[in-house]
């Protein structure tokens, strides 16, 4: 059926000075980053969309200037000590806003990776959970009654003692610290140890605290490979470097003066002591290799103490409910909601390893999992007060869970951990959150709520949110989806480029009047005015087969992937792509390889590694064509840096070019100043105040710290000898300043980095400054700059490149100057594969592979696959009718 369309508010008339502020957001003189000076009445009580290229300022107006207005205005209401523990927004360059009420922000954002956070926590629905058990579970005989917080894994009285709520230990064995016992300690048999000096200060160590350390490993006796390896005795002893064992003990015999003192640290000491201070990523990825996280082996993975894990109910404990599907949970709590549930039939209740088994047939043969065994449901003398709390939390778990499941997200289960989740998937849990809330009169403030969405959940994330304007709120859509923009009560189209070529409100009004604006990069994808560009479809040049892959969701799955194409696999969320493709295709080629894919980021923490280990390995085998791969680049959206030293002009090399040239300047070379005197990571470049931050931090009490240039270099990051030296006229300051359109006007002629610039251009990241931090960096462009810095390579082998969604975070107008880099890389034969949701790329793509049909359970199998006019005509794929419009719009 047609959805009805909303009657939209008329637009205020320019030259009115006395504007209805109950209907009308006023923004005057918005200067925040490239915002010139805008002026614009936004609607309240509407979806309004905030659209225009990557870059536009459309962010900077909705978060930046809206958003961290409303929550300036809330916190003057907050003491001054609860504002330090809010997480600020800044207060925005703007003249005045009239009209705001309060907001709250719905950012693509992770926060910090926890092993700890779950979709439970996220959603707060653990908390019901764990009072549900606590008041109306049923109990083992004795057992006194446990409180709520003694069924989370988070707090002390609840978390197993052995592994503290992680449900896995971190262990270093003997087998990953020696993988070759056949070698002696001198010929570095303990891998684990550091390289250089510091190994060899152990091994004389050893020498002279008289163990062997010229026979093999294996020959060692065990309690002596047990003490080198385990041990925490931290003994120091006289050192003679150099000496043999024999002159090592000739020298303790006579008392002769040592070398030094040294003292001992056992090998896993020293992996574990590493991993937790070391400041190098280097480091901190080679000892990574010794770690290894296993089951604890008190609570098999469940994190929670025994007496926790003794309480049930419908026959699971509470790991086991958390464990469970959102969609298979709500036929588990359907009956204790009912007013009439009760007490259990005379003869009891089944017991619990019955109970499971029955669930777990019923469930087997597509049944639901109460349906299996009534009695299961049922406690023996159920009292009146267990009853009224086990219905009251039942039904409000429920209403919860149903938005969840509208919200395409019911494959998910309450102790997903938050780190696996994407992006997409973590706004809709906390949209879900504010579903609930029933909050009337606030703006919401959403960032790319699509990115991430097969179409068809797309639509029920727009009904979602008309649920919350007609609850009479207000919602500020930052989008990209012209399906999304078509919905909208209004629009407001912000450039017409990007960078310093935007920050401009080009329009502001219905949707529909956007076609009468010919600057707008958005008009003509809005109104179907951009057919894709007609190119012939390649023929594969051979098949890269997959046979009985495992993960996740995928049993047994077998798939093949044209060689020399470019292939899209598509599905709805939570269908196995990213399984099929990022894990098992990516791993199998890897172990083919032997090696890892560019790319690839060490493990940041003891969060990070317990993560990276909690989902199963991937099984299964290359059947055919490995031999036809001979390098992986997996291109994905994580960070190209953790901290702001990390830039664009680092990451892609080019920097290195420029500070060559700057060090080739007459005055470097009368100074005798090299490359690393232009790093503002080296000191005797950088600015000795901020150390080549730019900025430094001032400490406000109770207020939040607040970054300020720095006093000295005045954000330039040198020392004023460096600045001294200038190329063309310009410090090396200045050029990091500058944008990539200007850098390659400003290079022109200095052929590698100018080969540099121009990719970076032709990916639409063109205003882009060189020194633009990394963490300033969204995850689309950290994804483009890191396919720039690959094709930027010249004379590459046979390629498989791996991407997935790439073109989260991109207008129309980016995705198809993406587009045709990846069709570039198809001509050279390369094999690239996207996971994509952006049926305009499907309908581009050589080979299409759709997984499903549904999410979680439902997927994980190939529906079809082909060209995408054939998987367009599949009847059995929720993905063929959206393709079918692709491909006429592109026709």
């Amino acid at each position: 059926m047609a959805r009805e369309k909303r009657p939209a508010p008329t637009p205020p008339e320019p030259k009115q000075e006395a504007l209805d502020t109950t209907r009308f957001v006023r923004v005057r003189g918005a200067r925040e980053h490239n915002l010139k000076d805008v002026d614009v009445d936004i609607p309240r009580d509407a979806l309004v969309v905030f659209s225009g290229v990557s870059g536009s300022g459309k962010s900077s107006l909705a978060f930046g200037t809206l958003y961290a207005e409303a929550q300036r205005r809330y916190l003057e209401s907050v003491s001054p000590y609860a504002r330090r523990l809010i997480d600020q927004a800044g207060v925005p360059e703007v003249d005045s806003i009239e009209g705001l009420p309060p907001a709250v922000a719905l950012q693509q954002q992770r926060g910090t990776p926890s092993a700890r956070s779950s979709v439970g926590s996220v959603t707060t629905m653990s908390s019901l959970v764990r009072m549900l058990f606590s008041r109306a579970g049923s109990y083992p005989p004795q057992q006194p009654m446990l409180y709520a917080e003694d069924f989370s894994p988070n707090t002390p009285q609840g978390a197993c003692p052995r592994c503290h709520g992680l449900g896995k230990v971190m262990d270093v064995t003997e087998r990953a610290m020696v993988p070759d016992d056949s070698l002696s300690i001198r010929e570095r048999a303990i891998a684990a140890w550091p390289p250089a000096w510091h190994g060899q200060n152990l091994r004389d160590i050893l020498v002279t605290l008289g163990y062997d350390v010229d026979k093999p490993w294996r020959e060692l006796p065990k309690k002596d490979r047990d003490w080198i390896l385990y041990t925490d005795e931290t003994p120091t002893v006289p050192v003679y470097a150099g000496f043999t064992p024999k002159e090592t003990r000739a020298a303790l015999r006579s008392k002769m003066e040592p070398s030094y003192m040294g003292t001992f640290t056992g090998a896993r000491n020293y992996v574990l002591h590493t991993l937790a201070t070391t400041q190098s990523a280097l480091m901190r990825k080679r000892v990574s290799r010794f770690i290894t996280g296993s089951t604890c082996p008190v609570c098999n993975g469940k994190r929670l103490k025994p007496e926790a894990l003794s309480v049930t109910f419908a026959g699971l404990d509470v790991a086991e409910f958390a464990g469970t599907p959102l969609s298979r949970l709500r036929e588990v709590l359907e009956p204790a909601a009912r007013a009439d549930w009760g007490g259990a039939p005379s003869g009891g209740t089944l017991d619990r390893a019955s109970a499971k088994a029955a669930v777990a047939k019923r469930v087997a043969q597509g049944g639901s999992a109460h349906a299996a065994a009534p009695d299961v449901r049922r406690t023996p003398n159920l009292s009146e007060e267990k009853r009224l709390t086990a219905q009251r939390i039942a039904r409000d778990l429920l209403a919860r869970i149903a938005t969840l499941e509208q919200l395409g997200l019911g494959y998910l289960s309450l102790d997903r951990a938050t780190p696996t989740l994407s992006p997409g998937e973590l706004q809709r849990l906390r949209l879900a959150t504010q579903l609930g809330s029933h909050l009337f009169g606030v703006i919401y403030v959403l960032d790319e709520p699509s990115a991430g969405l097969h179409p068809a959940d797309s639509e029920a994330l727009l009904v979602a949110l008309e649920r919350l304007r007609d609850g009479g709120n207000t919602l500020f859509v930052v989008e990209h989806d012209v399906g999304a923009m078509r919905r909208a009560d209004w629009l407001v189209d912000v450039g017409p480029g990007a960078g310093e070529r935007g920050g401009e409100v080009l329009y502001s009004g219905p949707p529909e009047g956007l076609v009468h604006v010919q600057s707008s990069q958005t008009r003509p994808y809005l109104f179907g005015e951009v057919p894709a560009p007609a190119r012939p479809q390649r023929t594969p040049r051979g098949w890269l087969r997959l046979a009985g892959i495992h993960r996740n969701n995928l049993h047994g799955l077998d798939a093949a992937f044209p060689l020399g194409v470019l292939t899209v696999v598509t599905g709805v969320s939570g269908s196995g792509k990213s399984s099929l493709v990022s894990q098992a295709l990516r791993d199998l080629v890897l172990a083919h390889l032997g090696g890892e894919a560019d790319g690839d980021e060490e493990p940041a923490n003891e969060a990070d590694l317990l993560a990276a280990d909690q989902a199963e390995p991937v099984r299964g085998r290359i059947a055919e064509g490995a031999d036809r791969i001979a390098r992986l680049v997996q291109v994905d959206q994580k960070p190209i840096g953790r901290t702001p030293r990390s830039n664009l002009a680092t990451y892609t090399g080019l920097f290195d070019d420029v500070r060559k040239l700057f060090a080739a300047t007459p005055l470097a070379k009368r100074r005798k100043y090299d490359a690393g005197r232009f790093s503002f990571n080296l000191p005797k470049g950088r600015c000795p105040t901020c150390e080549g931050e730019g900025f430094v931090s001032v400490e406000m009490l109770f207020m939040p710290s607040v970054f300020a240039p720095c006093p000295q270099c005045h954000g330039a990051r040198y020392n004023t000898d460096t600045l001294e030296v200038t190329w063309q006229d310009r410090t090396i300051a200045e050029v990091l300043g500058m944008t990539v359109d200007e850098a390659l006007a400003f290079f022109e002629g200095q052929a590698s980095i100018a080969r540099s610039l121009s990719v970076l251009q032709s990916l639409g990241l063109g205003y882009l400054r060189l020194g633009q931090p990394a963490t300033e960096l969204s995850g689309g462009e950290a994804q483009r700059i890191k396919l720039a810095t690959e094709l930027q390579r010249p004379g590459r082998s046979a390629t498989l490149y791996l991407l997935d969604e790439p073109t989260t975070g991109l207008h129309p107008a980016d995705v198809d100057k993406l587009l045709v880099q990846l069709h570039a890389l198809a001509d050279a034969g390369h094999t690239v594969v996207l996971v994509e949701h952006e049926m305009r790329v499907a309908a581009q793509a050589d080979w299409v592979i759709d997984v499903g049909p549904g999410a979680g359970e439902e997927g994980g199998r190939i529906v079809v696959e082909g060209p995408p006019a054939k998987v367009a005509q599949a009847r059995a794929s929720r993905t063929a009718p959206y393709l079918a419009r692709a491909l006429d719009d592109a026709s």
